[in-house]
C-alpha cells in the first residue's frame, strides 16, 4: 500500500512539472510569436501584453513597464549595447528576478525578458528607418519641386525672350524685306538691281534665322500637345532638311510633367542640332520613344547614321568644344530631374543618343 502512494506522489509531481514545462513553452511561443509581429506602432499595446502574460504565470496580480532604469525589477537589456538597461519590468511581489524561486521559471522569464529587449530594438530601428525615410522623401519632394520652379523659371524667360524677339526684331526685319522688295521693283532694271536683290536675300535670311531662334527659345507645340509631339515636329524638320527620318513611338506615351517633357525635349533638340552639323549631310536617322510601361522608365533614343570627320567622334578621346558643351548640357539637364544619359557610338559608324527616366517618373 505504501508503495502504491509513493507511486501515486511521483505521477502527480510528474504531471505538475509537465504542467509546468508547458506553461512554460506556451508562454515564451505565445509571447515571441507576438512580440515577432510588433511594429514600431505597436510595440507598446504588445509589450504590456506581454508583460501582463508574465505576472499571471508568476502568480502575480499585474506588471508594468518603467523607462526608468534604477527602478528595482526586471531589466530589460538591448542587445548588442552591452549591459545598459533600457526600461524595467515591474511585477507586483517580486523585486528582482531573483525573487523567482524556481530556477526554470526563472530561465524562462529571463528569455522572454530577452524577447522584449530585442522587440523593442528591432522597433526603435524601424522607427528611426522609418523617420529617416519619411525624411527623405519629403526632401526629394522639395527638391522635385524646387527643381520644377527653376525649369519653369527658365522656360518662362525663354518664353518671354522669344515672344520680344517675335514681336520686335522679327517684325522689324520682316519690315525690312518688304520695303527692299519694293526698292528692288523700282530699281530692277537699273545698275542697284543686283544690289537690291542681294540686299533681300540677306533680309529673308536673316528673318528664316529669326524665326528659328524663336521656335528653338519656346516651340509652341511643346506647351500646346506636349513632348510626342514636339519630337514629330523635329523629325518633320530634319525631312525637310533633305534627311530620311524613322520613329518608333509607343503609343501609350503619355504626358509627363512639364519640366520632365522640356528636359526631354532640349535633349531631342541638342541631338539633332548635332546630326545637322556633324553628322555630314543628310542621312538615316531614327526617333524612339519608349514609355517604359513594361521596363524601365521613359526612354528617348536618337540614332543618326551619319559620316561626320573623325576629329568630332566622341570615342576617340579628341572630342571639339561643340560635342563637349552639347553633351555637358544634356547630362546636367537629365541628372537634375533624376534621369540619364548615354552617349555612343554605333556599330554603322554615327551617333546614339539615348535619355533615360526612372520607372516612379513615368
Amino acid at each position: 500500500m505504501a508503495g502504491d502512494i509513493e507511486t501515486i506522489a511521483e505521477l502527480r509531481e510528474l504531471y505538475r512539472a509537465a504542467e509546468a514545462r508547458a506553461a512554460r513553452l506556451r508562454l515564451l511561443s505565445t509571447s515571441g510569436r507576438e512580440l515577432l509581429q510588433a511594429e514600431a506602432d505597436s510595440i507598446g499595446p504588445i509589450l504590456k501584453k506581454t508583460a501582463d502574460r508574465l505576472a499571471l504565470f508568476l502568480g502575480s496580480r499585474s506588471a508594468s513597464l518603467m523607462r526608468d532604469k534604477d527602478t528595482p525589477g526586471f531589466p530589460i537589456v538591448l542587445p548588442g549595447r552591452g549591459a545598459a538597461v533600457h526600461a524595467t519590468l515591474l511585477v507586483a511581489g517580486f523585486s528582482s528576478i531573483d525573487d523567482i524561486r524556481d530556477p526554470e521559471d526563472r530561465e524562462t522569464c529571463q528569455t522572454l525578458l530577452d524577447m522584449m529587449g530585442a522587440a523593442i530594438d528591432r522597433a526603435d530601428r524601424e522607427g528611426a528607418l522609418a523617420s529617416l525615410l519619411s525624411d527623405l522623401q519629403d526632401r526629394e519632394r522639395r527638391l522635385e519641386e524646387l527643381v520644377g520652379r527653376i525649369f519653369s523659371a527658365q522656360e518662362d524667360e525663354r518664353r518671354r525672350v522669344a515672344y520680344e524677339l517675335h514681336d520686335g526684331v522679327a517684325q522689324s526685319a520682316t519690315a525690312l524685306v518688304r520695303m527692299l522688295e519694293r526698292l528692288g521693283d523700282r530699281s530692277n532694271a537699273g545698275s542697284d538691281g543686283d544690289s537690291s536683290v542681294r540686299a533681300i536675300g540677306i533680309a529673308r535670311g536673316l528673318v528664316k534665322e529669326l524665326r528659328g531662334v524663336i521656335a528653338g527659345l519656346r516651340p509652341t507645340v511643346l506647351d500646346d500637345l506636349g513632348f510626342i509631339a514636339a519630337l514629330h515636329a523635329l523629325g518633320d524638320a530634319l525631312e525637310e532638311d533633305g534627311y530620311n527620318v524613322s520613329r518608333e513611338i509607343d503609343d501609350d506615351f503619355g504626358r509627363l510633367p512639364g519640366y520632365v517633357e522640356t528636359a526631354l525635349y532640349r535633349v531631342a533638340q541638342e541631338a539633332v542640332s548635332n546630326i545637322r552639323k556633324h553628322a555630314g549631310g543628310p542621312c538615316d536617322v531614327l526617333m524612339e520613344a519608349n514609355s517604359g510601361a513594361r521596363h524601365t522608365g521613359p526612354i528617348l533614343r536618337i540614332t543618326d547614321h551619319g559620316c561626320g570627320s573623325a576629329r568630332d567622334r566622341p570615342d576617340r578621346g579628341t572630342v571639339n568644344e561643340g560635342y563637349q558643351i552639347g553633351i555637358a548640357g544634356m547630362t546636367e539637364r537629365m541628372a537634375v530631374i533624376g534621369g540619364s544619359l548615354d552617349w555612343t557610338v554605333g556599330s554603322h559608324g554615327g551617333v546614339i543618343v539615348e535619355a533615360g527616366l526612372p520607372r516612379e517618373r513615368q
